[in-house]
């Protein structure tokens, strides 16, 4: 009986003490959120009294208004890549090809105003895309190269006229020849290009349009490469793009050599900075508080993730009760609407 009395005895007392270590949690937790109530009450009154006072009247905001947009779907077929001269070994001997992945480097960007159509503007615009090729020679594992393919293309928005030169002290002008070709655009309105990474769709290996059957006299003396991007044929390439690559570029059309095909969405916009006076309502104060995990409970953070359910079980098609076309659907949708 004693030995069950002390073991009873000493559960009691092990029961008290994880009792009293909740009820302390517990009085520290409905602490924390009574002084967290009283913050967001006492927050919540400077919040009004800060919205009659200060913002009582309209402000002006100096931002960027969008004056035109399109939207549009480019599907870029059969066109060339260029390597660098050591993986054009490897396509010398390929046997098939493959187009892996497509990602945008950089879009340069050149406006010129309409002569006849005032407040229009020619948007040239030229994509360097990234490309991702599997080359394969015989019965061997696949060898993955990186390429350089083009696109260009121009489209017409408009945005409007200003003949006020715009300068900021945020401009940094290198040199004296940045200045000379600079100084006379800045009424011109700013070009928006969003683009979102190319679908991949396929790959083909080209042969040489002059075909020799010796080895010797297939040599191509007049290629050139990409050599620090100066001079030459190599204009074609700027110079920043070059050293996206490892290796110098091969320019050259009596060669083998790749053509890819891709689809490409983006976005064209022609924005100018503007004055605008708007209703402001409050300042942009955020309201919830960075969640964190702690060292003591890492988890925490985890668990309040939601689970995700459309990654293992991806979203259905929806379905569509009118069973008219899509090009049905889109009229009287306005000028921007396209079925393709």
């Amino acid at each position: 009986m004693s030995d069950r009395y002390e073991r009873n005895h000493k559960h009691d007392e092990k029961c008290i003490t994880i009792c009293e270590t909740d009820c302390d949690n517990a009085v520290d937790e409905a602490a924390a959120i009574a002084a967290a109530a009283a913050d967001a009450a006492e927050e919540s009154v400077e919040t009004r009294a800060r919205r009659q006072e200060d913002f009582s009247d309209p402000v002006c905001v100096d931002t960027t208004q969008i004056y035109d947009s399109c939207r549009d779907r480019d599907c870029v077929s059969n066109t060339r890549v260029y390597i660098s001269k050591c993986d054009q070994d490897l396509v010398e001997t390929a046997t098939n090809v493959k187009l892996k992945r497509a990602e945008i480097i950089w879009v340069y960007t050149n406006i010129e105003p309409l002569s006849f159509n005032n407040g229009y503007f020619s948007v040239d615009m030229k994509f360097y895309v990234n490309v991702t090729l599997e080359i394969f020679s015989g019965l061997c594992n696949p060898t993955i190269i990186h390429g350089l393919s083009m696109f260009d293309k121009r489209v017409i928005l408009f945005g409007s006229e200003g003949n006020s030169k715009v300068f900021k002290s945020n401009s940094n002008l290198g040199t004296s020849c940045e200045l000379a070709n600079c100084w006379q655009n800045t009424s011109l309105p700013t070009v928006v290009v969003e683009a979102v990474e190319p679908v991949a769709l396929s790959a083909r290996i080209v042969e040489p349009r002059h075909h020799c059957d010796c080895c010797d006299c297939c040599e191509c003396d007049e290629c050139a490469t990409t050599s620090n991007c100066s001079g030459g044929s190599s204009r074609m390439f700027p110079r920043n793009i070059c050293d996206c690559f490892d290796g110098e570029l091969l320019v050259c059309d009596d060669i083998r050599h790749i053509e890819v095909s891709f689809g490409l969405f983006s976005i064209v916009r022609l924005e100018r900075d503007s004055q605008l006076l708007l209703d402001a309502v409050d300042f942009c104060i955020p309201t919830q508080e960075c969640p964190s995990a702690t060292e003591e409970n890492p988890c925490s953070l985890f668990n309040d993730i939601r689970f995700p359910i459309d990654e293992f079980f991806p979203p259905q098609k929806a379905s569509d009760d009118s069973g008219s076309s899509p090009c049905h659907r889109c009229n009287g949708c306005g000028r921007n609407c396209r079925c393709n």
